[in-house]
């Protein structure tokens, strides 16, 4: 959706902060990736899952936003497959359910051979305020 990805890439400081990008928005999805650094490992050398859950968590934003309608989480759940290293990940979000209150996600997490290394889901609450953004 035109303006959506715009608006969140702008406004969420703690994405860019660590290097999530977001690729793609359409209506009750997303897709957002993060290119491994040394900063996002833990000390076993293997990415952390603060980063991985901060990934699944913009794709899940972004998808529950998309409609135009501010959207807060209520609920997020994770559950890690696989460890990873190196390369990139990249989370798709795709809209499970949707009402005028709530709403449910799941995101995919996966490396870059399409293995999925953590699943999340999460609920929204849907606010009755727009996001201010171009169709």
């Amino acid at each position: 959706m035109q303006g959506i990805k715009e608006f969140i890439s702008a406004n969420d400081a703690f994405a860019r902060h660590v290097g999530i990008e977001l690729l793609e928005v359409d209506a009750g999805r997303a897709k957002a990736k993060l290119d491994v650094a040394a900063e996002h490992k833990n000390g076993l050398g293997i990415v952390h899952g603060a980063a991985i859950f901060a990934l699944a968590d913009l794709a899940f934003a972004a998808a529950s936003n998309s409609h135009g309608t501010a959207a807060v989480a209520v609920n997020a759940n994770v559950n890690f497959m696989r460890a990873t290293h190196e390369g990139v990940l990249f989370a798709e979000a795709t809209e499970t359910s949707r009402n005028h209150k709530l709403a449910t996600y799941d995101v995919a997490v996966t490396n870059g051979e399409g293995e999925l290394v953590a699943g999340f889901t999460g609920m929204v609450y849907r606010k009755k305020d727009s996001i201010p953004v171009a169709g």
